[in-house]
C-alpha cells in the first residue's frame, strides 16, 4: 500500500516505522517545511493518506484529500467544532474519511468500558463523574480528543449530564461534566474516569506506554480504508465477541 503521511512529528515518524514493518511504502511526507510546495499530483501517488498534523491545518488537509480522491485516516484533534464543514466536504467529493480521537486498541476498549459503566451508573444516585487527562507538554489542544470522547459517551449514557467543562477557576455547574487537563514532560497519554460518592469511588484508568500502539491502529485503519468511500471510525474495526464496539 502506498501511503502519504501528512504531519511528520513524533506520531508521523512512529507511523512510518510501523508501516514499513507491515510492508507498506511511504510515497509522500507533508509537513510544515513543504506544505505549500507539495502538489496534488504528489498526493495522487498515494492510495491512502494518514494525517496527524495540527488543529489549524487538519480541515484543509481533509478537503484536499477528498478533492483528490484519496481516502484519509486522521488522528488530529482540536478541530471538532468544524465537524459539519468536514462532513459537507466529504459528501461533496464522495470522499473516504476515517477519524478517531485515539487509535489505540486499548483506548477503544476503554471507551467501550466507559459507555457501559456510565449507563450502569445512571440509575445509581449519589455519584459524581469527572475526567482527568495528562499528556506531554507538546500537545496543543486541551482537553484531549480522547477526554472529549469519554465525556460525550458519559453524557450520552447518563442523563444527569448535558455538557462537559474544562476545569478552571470556576467549578462545574449542575449538569456539567468536569474535565481536568494537565501537560507534563513526555507523557504519551493518561486518562481517568472517576465516579465518586460520599462513601466510595469507582475509577477506570488507561495509560499509554508509547506511541507505537497509536501508530499501529492508524496503519490498520489505513489498510481498512483502501478504496473506500464514506465515514468510518474505530468501531468499524473492533469487535468484541460478535458485536462492534
Amino acid at each position: 500500500m502506498k501511503i502519504a503521511l501528512i504531519g511528520y512529528g513524533k506520531m508521523g515518524k512512529a507511523i512510518e516505522r510501523v508501516a514499513g514493518k507491515r510492508g507498506h511504502e511511504i510515497v509522500l511526507i507533508v509537513d510544515e517545511n513543504n506544505r505549500e510546495t507539495s502538489t496534488d499530483e504528489d498526493l495522487k501517488q498515494a492510495e491512502v493518506a494518514i494525517e496527524f498534523s495540527i488543529p489549524g491545518a487538519a480541515v484543509d488537509n481533509y478537503e484536499r484529500c477528498f478533492r483528490n480522491g484519496i481516502p484519509v485516516v486522521s488522528g488530529t484533534t482540536g478541530w471538532l467544532e468544524r465537524e459539519k464543514e468536514v462532513a459537507r466536504a466529504r459528501e461533496k467529493y464522495n470522499g473516504g474519511f476515517f477519524y478517531s480521537s485515539n487509535f489505540s486498541l486499548g483506548v477503544n476498549l476503554f471507551f467501550h468500558l466507559n459507555r457501559w459503566l456510565a449507563g450502569m451508573m445512571a440509575s445509581v444516585e449519589g455519584y459524581d463523574v469527572s475526567i482527568e487527562e495528562i499528556h506531554h507538554v507538546h500537545k496543543l489542544d486541551a482537553p484531549s480528543g480522547t477526554a472529549i470522547t469519554l465525556a460525550r459517551d458519559v453524557i450520552a449514557n447518563n442523563p444527569r449530564y448535558t455538557s462537559w467543562k474544562l476545569q478552571g477557576d470556576a467549578p462545574a455547574a449542575v449538569g456539567e461534566l468536569p474535565i481536568t487537563a494537565r501537560r507534563e514532560g513526555e507523557v504519551p497519554g493518561i486518562h481517568v474516569v472517576n465516579h465518586v460518592s460520599a462513601v466510595d469511588e469507582i475509577r477506570i484508568y488507561h495509560s499509554a506506554r508509547s506511541r507505537d500502539g497509536f501508530a499501529l491502529g492508524a496503519v490498520i485503519a489505513a489498510e481498512f480504508m483502501l478504496g473506500k468511500r464514506g465515514t468510518y471510525g474505530m468501531s468499524d474495526l473492533i469487535t468484541i465477541g460478535n458485536k462492534k464496539i
